[in-house]
């Protein structure tokens, strides 16, 4: 018996030391401290100092406020050695919050790792890191790097130091095996009303939020695998977090594309995305179009209709929050503000200009009173207040609420003799030819973004449009009464000529990449231009995208871009948000390669864009340390 018990216990301990080791980070949440010091934190350098904070912290009662005093990188050290299962993947993970913006935070697992982003202020954002330790012991925390702006005193807090185990084998970043998703949250006057929750396709709650403040801005980023995900955010009292107690929003981001947005809801809202398919647009880059291969003229428009029909509508009161989150002008003044199609001067100065969300209309006297919601296919041509129509933002653009008054319910066309000439040249009266009525004539900038909206109204409403024709004198003039052909010869030559004369532009694709966000479906036409010349004939532009044409590299803050083209070139480099920070334009013959000084931070995402008299190319940068 005594031999038996101790082969038992013999077993058992063996049992025990052949488990897997579970990475644990002690005193994680910096709940332990002494005196100054958070307990199991060892190693504490000379370079900073450390404070229990018991008013700002992610989660628990303390997080750990760090005093970085010295520009001395190698002073800056914070860490503890942990014990892990060699061969065993783990996903570590840590909340940084900045206060000034002079210091970054470098994430260290057994190795410096990624960093923070000292410009994202008085918000938690958070750091991970995937990786395959090949020994039972390595260190992990945190260093500090001061950046531009340093005064050699900065206060950063660091909270909720987790790793977690996960399955298969490798290391490297978190874009190495999972994809990282962002959240930015803006809490509404009732933040203890808002919840939110992400799910996988089986229905398991992977990630949540909930008892936010008042009027405050939250970050979270997650790292998902390849898969379909559900993004669920809710108001307990059902008047969703905008726009009548506070303009809340919230942004779901990846990759420097935006899976969904919005604000204005009720109870809930449900955004549905994949990680790991690609990008439907891309010129035909993705999946989206495949059924469409191979098919031209109405087969062609008829497929497309399949495709994009039965979007989700979210109701006219969100298109407000869909301006406010993308349309706004990083193009031309690169201010942010409303991005006013009756309004912008590309040339040069606006007359006037309005800041999102608090000049929406509104009552209005003239010209730069507020700005609204514009039809550019006008309600009474489809009958009216109808959905999903009357909030397909696809059509439905941000404009002068007078000059808007103005166009009414006018067809687009061409002026002969102006009755009313806005501040940035768009114009109303008589039209030029094939239409004998009043026309409103938008500036050449933005004729092509128009045409391509009609064209995309015209396919996507394939099943309904021919019992337009009659809903108004106006639309009957516009209309031919079909389905296939839509538009009366006049307006069709008009439209094909302005899609021609203004090819689809970036701020177009930013603005469709959004609207497939929002909504759920896409403007064939502004990744396809040549669909256009496909189902109408009369020749189109050809203007394609190519993701892979160019290369590029980066250093010493000088960004080198090979193209390879020698005509006239137009290179302009974006942020993730779509914000435009640098342009070079050649208007004559130039070298197949471009330099541009430009300050990029490392581990974030750029897209470079390339543009030619008949192509645009178009790759994403991220900047590695």
């Amino acid at each position: 018996m005594k031999i038996l018990y101790s082969l038992t216990v013999f077993l058992f301990l063996n049992f025990i030391y052949l488990l897997p080791t579970n990475a644990q980070v002690l005193n994680a949440s910096f709940e332990d401290w002494s005196g100054n010091n958070p307990t199991a934190w060892t190693t504490i350098d000379s370079g900073i100092s450390l404070n229990q904070e018991g008013a700002l912290k992610k989660d628990g009662s303390y997080s750990a406020r760090i005093t970085v005093n010295t520009p001395t990188q190698s002073n800056t050290d914070f860490l503890q050695t942990i014990t892990v299962n060699p061969g065993q993947t783990y996903t570590f993970s840590a909340w940084v919050y900045h206060t000034e913006g002079g210091v970054r935070a470098r994430l260290y697992v057994d190795g410096y790792r990624n960093y923070s982003n000292p410009s994202q202020l008085n918000q938690w954002q958070q750091l991970t890191f995937e990786y395959t330790p090949s020994s039972s012991n390595i260190e992990v925390g945190f260093r500090f790097y001061d950046v531009s702006g340093f005064d050699g005193s900065e206060v950063v807090y660091i909270d909720n130091f987790e790793p977690a185990t996960s399955s298969g084998g490798g290391g490297g970043d978190t874009g190495g095996g999972c994809t990282d998703v962002a959240l930015t949250l803006t809490a509404d006057n009732y933040a203890s009303e808002t919840s939110w929750v992400i799910k996988d396709a089986n229905g398991t709650t992977l990630h949540s939020g909930s008892n936010y403040s008042n009027n405050t801005t939250y970050n979270e980023i997650f790292c998902l695998d390849d898969g379909n995900y559900s993004f669920v955010i809710n108001d307990s009292y059902g008047d969703g977090i905008c726009c009548s107690y506070g303009n809340g929003s919230y942004s779901l981001t990846s990759e420097g594309n935006t899976l969904g947005s919005g604000g204005a809801f009720s109870s809930s809202e449900t955004v549905n995305f994949t990680i790991g398919s690609s990008d439907p647009g891309n010129g035909g880059g993705g999946d989206y179009y495949n059924s469409a291969s191979g098919l031209s003229g109405y087969a062609l428009k008829t497929e497309l209709h399949n495709i994009i029909k039965g979007h989700n509508s979210q109701g006219y009161n969100a298109i407000w929050t869909f301006y406010s989150a993308n349309e706004l002008d990083y193009y031309y003044e690169n201010d942010g503000t409303i991005l006013d199609i009756y309004s912008e001067k590309p040339g040069g100065s606006d007359s006037y200009s309005y800041t999102k969300s608090s000049d929406q209309c509104g009552n209005y006297s003239g010209e730069g009173s507020c700005y609204n919601r514009e039809h550019s296919f006008p309600r009474s041509w489809f009958g009216g207040t109808v959905e999903p129509m009357n909030s397909d933002v696809h059509h439905i653009f941000a404009t002068d609420g007078y000059v808007n008054s103005k166009r009414a319910s006018y067809p687009y066309g061409e002026v002969s003799s102006a009755s009313y000439v806005s501040s940035n040249g768009s114009k109303l009266g008589s039209s030029v030819s094939g239409y004998n009525g009043t026309v409103f004539e938008p500036i050449d900038e933005f004729k092509g973004d128009l045409a391509r909206a009609a064209f995309y109204m015209a396919t996507r409403y394939q099943n309904v449009i021919a019992g337009w024709e009659n809903n108004s004198s106006y639309s009957d003039a516009i209309l031919d009464g079909s389905s296939n052909k839509v538009f009366e010869n006049w307006t069709l030559d008009l439209l094909i000529s302005w899609h021609n004369n203004d090819p689809v532009s970036a701020k177009e694709i930013a603005r469709n990449e959004a609207a497939f966000a929002h909504q759920g479906n896409r403007n064939p036409f502004v990744d396809h231009p040549e669909y256009v010349s496909s189902i109408w004939g009369s020749g189109s532009s050809a203007r394609t995208l190519n993701e892979t044409s160019f290369t590029t590299s980066y250093e010493q803050e000088q960004l080198t871009v090979e193209h390879g083209i020698t005509d006239p070139v137009n290179v302009v480099v974006f942020d993730a948000s779509g914000r435009k920070l640098i342009e070079y334009t050649s208007e004559a013959d130039q070298s197949p390669v471009t330099e541009l000084s430009v300050l990029l931070e490392p581990n974030s995402l750029y897209i470079v864009k390339v543009f030619t008299k008949d192509k645009m190319m178009s790759k994403k940068l991220v900047i590695m340390e």
